[in-house]
């Protein structure tokens, strides 16, 4: 397989994402509202987890187009739980892409303890060859659920899934806990932007 050729479109997807979600921020700040998006990042998987993914899944080389939906992915960060709801209403009255998929699992937290909304989009790329049409996956979640994904994700590479009952337990916990964090700061939402609306506005008199 010719990798640079069967990424590029992907590498153009998540640029051009990037750039229009990034907006969506902006947009709010211009209007001088609370923006429900922290901020947003966005990768093309190394070619070394596709092979991972693909032999773990039992995907054919020749199907991961059609078959592996998170080559392109971008994550979208929010404050507050509630911001997420938003941001899914907000993602699904664009007309630049389709939504094929949505995965919550912040309702419906995996075993693991992890928690996101997943939404997965069909976006159309411009070629010199004409448009094609991408998967891409967008996770939306708090910067709490963004922390122990992370680390979970770290430490699943060096134990390649099996965790030790005492570790897993741990991250468990640690998922209750970083939940516990969201739920207190969602409680105290209003004291939390009246203090950051007062800030920004200070620094603009600056």
């Amino acid at each position: 397989m010719h990798w640079d050729l069967f990424l590029a479109p992907y590498k153009q997807a998540v640029d051009e994402l990037k750039v229009k979600l990034k907006g969506m921020r902006s947009q709010f700040e211009m209007n001088s509202v609370h923006s429900p998006i922290e901020f947003v990042t966005g990768r093309v998987k190394p070619i070394a987890s596709i092979l991972d993914k693909a032999n773990q899944k039992g995907i054919p080389l020749d199907r991961l187009e059609s078959d592996m939906q998170d080559i392109a992915g971008l994550r979208m960060m929010c404050q507050f739980v509630d911001d997420i709801r938003k941001v899914v209403e907000l993602l699904r009255l664009r007309n630049d892409f389709e939504i094929v998929e949505e995965r919550d699992y912040i309702s419906h937290k995996k075993a693991s303890g992890y928690r996101s909304y997943h939404v997965v989009i069909s976006y159309p790329v411009q070629t010199i060859q004409g448009e094609k049409k991408i998967l891409a996956e967008i996770q939306i979640r708090t910067l709490a659920m963004n922390f122990w994904a992370t680390v979970e994700h770290s430490l699943n590479y060096k134990y390649k899934g099996q965790f030790p009952n005492d570790l897993k337990m741990r991250l468990q916990r640690a998922s209750e806990a970083a939940f516990r964090l969201d739920e207190e700061m969602s409680a105290i939402r209003g004291e939390i932007q009246e203090a950051q609306a007062f800030f920004t506005r200070n620094k603009k008199k600056q």
